[in-house]
């Protein structure tokens, strides 16, 4: 498969891919339409913050598996449009925590004890040692907005080396906050508290602009670094609270516009030190991620979870093996229940029995959305499927019990609307051997794979026998059936597995028998 590089990456990620037999193609100046031809046949694409993965690059992209971004922000990718094209976005944010965690520390103490500045002075020949007396940052607080990898590595870094530690992140709890050693407050307390405050969130609607004019006032005399995402902190406003010594000093490596403007007021103030994107540039920072990034393409492009997906259920993986052989079996109850309902879906349930229970299961019931929603949409995946579900106002529920009565693991998929449902369980024989084992209650042990024949019919004698000649007839083989009934006499259901497809003709023919309750044919493993 066909794997772009829009932006330059570690020769090690480029090894991976090639390994992996991927064809590799590196464009670092493609943009407009040079890129949206480029992209038109690739299945996999690898940028980092130069290349703007936009709607108009998905639509034009219509193998695209994977965007693979080297590095943490991803703010330059349309991820709203990734997923409504069934794509996949993933980032690395573990290969560079260190680096940018350690970038920062390091700017703390630049501002603090003004390095920078007063190296500069000593190899234009200035003794200036009076001129710089420095904060220690030993005894003071540090200000956390933001405590993700990267925020809590600084803060736990920071910890170790005498400072306080007051965190604002709406979205972790106190008790993580407190293992690392953070007293968590909100965004003002955290900018009255601190001496020195460091920001570590991503940029996104909500944040841009989160540090103005009105938080850097709560800051005071204090210090402020941003080694994150630039627009978050109002560049004009530290620029003027800098100069009019409202604040102490400023260290920055990330700028609403790279490269930074000659004009910036940014660069009119010794006390603001600037770092031209930094955070990551160490070598093994650019190694890590590289590979990392390839590897989750790699994972992708061959139908297995991605750990770091964005907008997609990722899954551990130490645990992936245990779950893998349930993937197929969960999408493919979800087609059977959705073909055999035969009417709009407005709620599918999802049930796990057993050993599976104890298992993280999202990919497994994304995959079972899928499975319900192939019939209906042409482009469907466990990347997009929750969201047509949310679109189409259908109502999901997962649920596990320990409990199975027959089964070591059981996945239930019932797809329903207010008047009818329909539920379809499967389970593997030997771990391995995948069977759907019951129709709405019906036991019938089938295989599932290829074209399908379900049958209702009243429990009496010829019916499997006339079921039997109707696909003579048209010329339909069975390769296999499995027959279950509710009790002697009543109702029996019967799966078919066929080689063809069965025709309208010999449907029609088989309803007219009074005996035949309903016939479905349906289709498996992308089969017609």
């Amino acid at each position: 498969m066909k794997v772009l590089v829009t932006d330059p990456i570690d020769d090690a990620g480029l090894d991976a891919l090639r390994d992996a037999g991927h064809e590799v193609e590196t464009g670092y100046e493609l943009e407009g339409e040079d890129l949206l031809e480029a992209v038109s046949d690739a299945h996999g694409l690898i940028v980092r913050s130069g290349t703007e993965v936009t709607e108009e690059v998905f639509e034009a992209a219509g193998e695209l598996v994977i965007v693979g971004r080297a590095g943490i922000g991803v703010d330059n990718i349309d991820i709203d449009a990734a997923t409504d094209h069934g794509v996949i976005v993933a980032n690395a944010p573990e290969g560079n925590v260190r680096a940018a965690a350690e970038h920062t520390v390091a700017m703390a103490f630049a501002t603090a004890r003004s390095i920078p500045q007063a190296h500069i002075r000593l190899k234009d020949g200035e003794w200036a040692k009076s001129d710089y007396l420095g904060a220690e940052l030993n005894g003071k607080t540090l200000g956390v907005v933001g405590l993700g990898r990267v925020g809590q590595e600084v803060a736990k870094k920071l910890d170790s080396l005498g400072m306080d530690i007051v965190a604002y992140d709406p979205y972790i709890s106190e008790e993580r906050a407190q293992r690392i050693g953070a007293e968590l407050v909100d965004l003002e307390e955290s900018l009255k508290q601190a001496d020195f405050l460091t920001v570590h969130t991503p940029l996104t609607p909500e944040t841009e602009g989160l540090i103005s004019e009105e938080e850097l006032d709560m800051l005071g005399d204090g210090y402020l670094i941003n080694c994150a995402r630039g627009g978050v902190v109002d560049e004009d406003a530290l620029a003027a609270k800098v100069e009019d010594g409202t604040l102490a000093g400023a260290a920055l490596d990330v700028f609403a516009e790279e490269p930074l403007p000659d004009d910036s007021p940014l660069l009119e103030h010794d006390e603001i030190i600037v770092t031209p994107h930094l955070g990551a540039s160490t070598e093994a920072a650019q190694e890590n991620v590289a590979t990392s990034t390839a590897e989750q393409v790699n994972a992708a492009l061959i139908g297995e979870p991605v750990a770091n997906a964005l907008n997609a259920p990722s899954i551990d993986e130490s645990a992936f093996p245990r779950v893998e052989p349930y993937i197929d079996i969960a999408e493919t109850a979800g087609k059977v229940a959705a073909q055999l309902l035969n009417g709009r879906i407005e709620n599918v349930e999802v049930t796990y029995e057993g050993d599976i229970a104890d298992e993280d299961v999202e990919f497994v019931t994304a995959s079972a959305l899928k499975g319900v929603f192939e019939p209906l949409e042409w482009q469907v995946n466990a990347v997009n499927a929750p969201q047509i579900a949310e679109d189409r106002g259908v109502d999901v529920t997962e649920s596990k019990t320990r409990q199975a009565e027959d089964f070591q693991s059981l996945i239930s998929v019932t797809a329903g609307n207010d008047d009818d449902s329909v539920t379809v369980e499967g389970t593997l024989f030997e771990g391995v051997d995948p069977r759907i084992v019951r129709v709405d209650g019906y036991r019938v042990d089938a295989i599932p794979h290829g074209k399908m024949v379900v049958t209702r019919n009243t429990d009496e004698p010829g019916v499997i026998g006339l079921i039997g000649s109707v696909m003579g007839k048209h010329g339909v083989n069975i390769a296999g059936m499995f027959n279950a009934r509710e009790a002697h006499g009543g109702e029996a259901l019967t799966v078919y597995n066929v080689d063809s497809e069965v025709p309208d003709e010999a449907k029609a023919e088989l309803n007219e028998d009074d005996r035949i309750i309903g016939v479905d044919y349906i289709t498996l493993n992308g089969q017609s």
